[in-house]
């Protein structure tokens, strides 16, 4: 029987934004969405481009867009590049690697046939009567036209269609593993698709939600834009999503209600605008977009002025969860310099980061930095060996076992040797490169898919900062809590990070509301004791914003202050939050 782990079980598992103003410009549908470019035919307009954010159903679409009678369909990925092409275009961008790649700089342009998309712009000018639909990835390449729709798609439903067999843009590799298809969206497709999107959001027309399979939602160009604009002013809450893993547990199964048919979730992503979507409430039509759109169109409301100076239109914190409740330990594992993440693979940063106790068992423990005496050579040696298989990798020999508790922040800058061990609810907060973790020991596990999790254990090695053995842990990452404030119902304290890592975080513990400053940063909260709190606006600028017990939230930057009001204090219980912001 599993043991029960749940608090308040108030975790909102669809959280959205309610969008003022613009209840009448949002259709759900096909039939709606025909209905609505019929008007548009009606008034005299022809061309219709449907530009598509790769992932999208095109045999779909296509279907049910042929019920406005085009005399002449385009579709942009016949002036593409073939398969072949593509792969040599983005070969070094790829490379061999089964996981790490290096991001792609090239345009969406670059992957088509000039002349090609020259002979379709003929063909439009040629076509004096009736309708041209013009749709695919790219289809703003060929034309503006008269009605611009975009559809879009959340990254998490992608990579959901790439488990199904669904195989990346123009490519026909469907039995491809997960890893491959993940790894060429990543470090290719995504970039070419949100420099092409980023380059056009003020010409949409109407933006098209394909995340539910043939029940779309379209909105206005308008309600979109605008949309980014109400929400860059205020609190809000991503769409999260969950993913089991070998080592995962139960303890988010249970608080979030995820119910039984996976044996476990692994992995809760919650604060990640990279990947996670922004659900925005038009009357009663909910309509899911990616919330790199929001970063994109709106990067220095959202992020501050510091922020975007030093990193652009790029989000740079993470929360994620890590369940090992009734699971196993995670993988052994370093994450790269920075000097080698941008030598070896082009980044401009690396994935510094924290473990956060959200909960624990009696006698958890984190694996953190090497053992005081431990010989690098023989550690080699030993992990080679392990690689190789047949071979247990004595993890204890070299890596201090660190005992936790509840509420615990340990720091972890790049190059630290690490990993939660089981029976531990992380909260993660770090910078955002997530995917540049070198695994070095799985504890002799599969992933769920019977295959080897990827290992790499040379890199890991280039990585190791030998020296941070239990001395220096205890002076730079293990209990580093400094009191700021601390007075009746109030208590604050900087818990991190690093001086090595951008990211600070603040802990506030409260029994009374208190007042914070965004100090030209975005802040990432999350609620890590209580059952709930408010924040408001001192000013009335927004709506007050109820959040959970373990409901991670956005403030952007622009706000400048705003209120914790733990309204979750009862019978003198604290309410807890944790903050992060981009270090001044």
């Amino acid at each position: 029987m599993k043991k029960q782990y749940v608090r308040y079980g108030n975790y909102d598992l669809k959280p959205y934004t309610k969008i003022r103003g613009y209840d009448d410009q949002a259709v759900k549908g096909y039939d709606d969405i025909i209905i609505r470019l019929k008007k548009e035919i009606a008034s005299g307009k022809r061309i219709i481009v449907c530009d598509f954010y790769p992932g999208v159903d095109e045999d779909e679409v296509k279907k049910h867009l042929s019920r406005i009678d085009p005399v002449l369909v385009i579709e942009s990925g016949d002036c593409a590049l073939k398969e072949e092409e593509l792969n040599d275009l983005f070969r070094d961008y790829l490379t061999d690697d089964r996981v790490f790649g290096f991001m792609c700089h090239k345009k969406l342009a670059d992957c088509f046939v000039k002349e090609k998309l020259e002979a379709e712009r003929r063909r439009i000018d040629e076509t004096t009567d009736g309708v041209v639909l013009v749709m695919g990835v790219g289809a703003r390449l060929i034309t503006r036209g008269d009605v611009y729709l975009y559809f879009d798609m959340a990254r998490w439903e992608i990579q959901l269609r790439y488990r199904r067999g669904m195989a990346n843009w123009r490519c026909t590799n469907y039995n491809a593993p997960n890893l491959t298809k993940v790894k060429r969206g990543f470090f290719v497709e995504w970039r070419l698709a949100d420099k092409h999107k980023n380059k056009h959001f003020e010409d949409f027309d109407y933006v098209v939600d394909t995340n539910e399979k043939e029940n779309p939602k379209m909105i206005t160009g308008e309600a979109f834009r605008q949309a980014l604009i109400q929400i860059s002013g205020r609190p809000f809450r991503l769409q999260p999503y969950f993913d089991p893993g070998v080592w995962g547990g139960h303890w988010m199964q249970q608080n979030f209600g995820l119910g039984d048919e996976e044996p476990n979730f692994a992995w809760s992503f919650d604060g990640v605008p990279e990947e996670n979507s922004l659900n925005l409430m038009f009357g009663d039509i909910l309509v899911e977009i990616p919330a790199m759109d929001l970063v994109l169109y709106r990067p220095r409301q959202l992020l501050g002025e510091k922020v975007h100076a030093r990193f652009g239109p790029e989000f740079p914190i993470r929360f994620d969860m890590l369940d090992t409740m009734g699971g196993g330990n995670l993988s052994l594992q370093v994450h790269p310099l920075t000097e080698y993440i941008q030598d070896t693979f082009g980044m401009n940063y690396t994935q510094d980061e924290s473990y956060y106790i959200l909960d624990c068992e009696e006698g958890s423990c984190v694996y953190l930095g090497v053992k005081e005496g431990a010989d690098p050579e023989e550690m080699a040696r030993d992990l080679k060996r392990a690689e190789g298989g047949g071979y247990e990798f004595p993890a204890e020999k070299y890596v201090n076992r660190i005992p936790v508790k509840k509420h615990d922040h340990v720091l972890i800058p790049a190059g630290t040797v690490h990993c939660s061990g089981a029976n531990t609810m992380v909260l993660e907060i770090s910078a955002t490169p997530y995917i540049f973790t070198f695994k070095m020991w799985d504890w002799g596990r599969v992933g769920l898919d019977g295959i080897p999790r990827p290992i790499h254990v040379d890199h890991g090695l280039n990585n190791i900062q030998w020296e941070r053995t239990m001395p220096w842990l205890l002076e730079n990452v293990l209990h580093q809590e400094k009191v700021c404030r601390k007075e009746e119902g109030i208590l604050v304290e900087r818990t991190g990070l690093h001086q090595r890592e951008f990211i600070d975080t603040h802990r506030y513990m409260l029994t009374r509301p208190v007042k914070c400053l965004t100090n030209d940063s975005v802040h990432v909260l999350n609620l890590v004791e209580g059952e709930k709190a408010l924040i408001e606006s001192p000013k009335g600028a927004f709506a007050p914003f109820e959040v959970h017990y373990a409901e991670t939230f956005i403030i952007p930057s622009c706000v400048e202050e705003y209120i914790i009001n733990p309204t979750g204090a009862v019978q003198g219980k604290k309410v807890g939050v944790v903050a992060a912001c981009v270090r001044g």
